[in-house]
């Protein structure tokens, strides 16, 4: 195996690590509960992203269908102070279920389920009610290209760094490659898909404090500036700066500080 490839392989293995990080610790990734209620054991798996043209399902699946469990998806706007309603769960075979009405894009939900049986009672997830966040629907077209383009920005940043830190003489074309990539998922792509699901291209600095948008906005000046200084006849300590940039830019987890719907005022905001 050549010196290249072994740069490539382990420019893969750190992408696909920073991208299952970001996967499964951001703010759209389900949560999962489990507990015990009267020696039924209930587990459901609670959607934090939803479409705008569907309710937001409520499943609870129970170890086996037990008629004498019941309860109820406790629920409200958020952020409001608006009062907690009540969702009856209804049986389906061994599971409950129960719907939460659609919101607007960018309109947030917050809840939990409150379980009883007999003089038992069981709240999912203890703590925290969950809060879910509904979108638009973006083609499916669109977010393939623009997911497709993000990682391989992301791969070719962290190529580039590998190439900096080993003094490769392939540098220069990497770095522009990245700031290519970035650009075009980032600040053309991204905006697309977001606007297609909350109505709006750009939340970011010095429109609002959406971190996805100031991330990458991060990420591609970084690695411009990097690529600048390699033209001019250096540029390797600013190019393995910019992948490391980029790289904790990548594992700030996606749609966090996002657009949320101020149901006082109508508006969209981040942050």
């Amino acid at each position: 195996m050549t010196r290249s490839q072994r740069l490539w392989w382990l420019a893969v293995l750190i992408t696909l690590t920073a991208a299952l990080w970001q996967r499964y610790s951001g703010p759209t990734y389900p949560t999962r509960v489990k507990g015990d209620i009267g020696g039924v054991t209930v587990k459901s798996k609670l959607l934090r992203t939803h479409s705008i043209n569907g309710d937001l399902p409520v499943t609870v699946t129970l170890q086996g269908p037990d008629p004498a469990v019941s309860g109820a998806v406790v629920w409200r706007r958020f952020p409001s102070q608006d009062p907690w309603q009540d969702l009856p769960l209804s049986a389906s075979g061994q599971d409950l279920q129960a719907h939460i009405p659609a919101q607007p894009a960018a309109g947030k939900v917050e809840y939990r389920i409150e379980l009883r049986r007999g003089d038992r009672q069981l709240v999912l997830p203890a703590e925290e009610a969950v809060v879910a966040r509904f979108k638009g629907d973006v083609s499916l077209p669109l977010l393939l290209i623009h997911v497709l383009v993000i990682f391989s920005a992301m791969l070719w940043s962290n190529r580039a760094g590998l190439e900096a830190i080993s003094a490769g003489d392939a540098l220069t074309r990497q770095a522009w490659t990245t700031v290519a990539l970035l650009a075009a998922g980032g600040l053309v792509l991204g905006p697309l898909v977001q606007k297609a699901a909350f109505g709006a291209y750009w939340t970011g600095w010095p429109l609002g404090e959406d971190l996805t948008d100031n991330k990458l906005a991060v990420a591609v000046l970084a690695w411009l500036v990097a690529a600048l200084r390699i033209r001019a006849g250096g540029g390797r300590v600013a190019a393995a700066a910019a992948a490391l940039i980029t790289l904790v830019v990548f594992t700030i987890p996606h749609s966090l500080h996002g657009s949320t719907l101020d149901y006082q005022t109508g508006t969209t905001v981040s942050g």
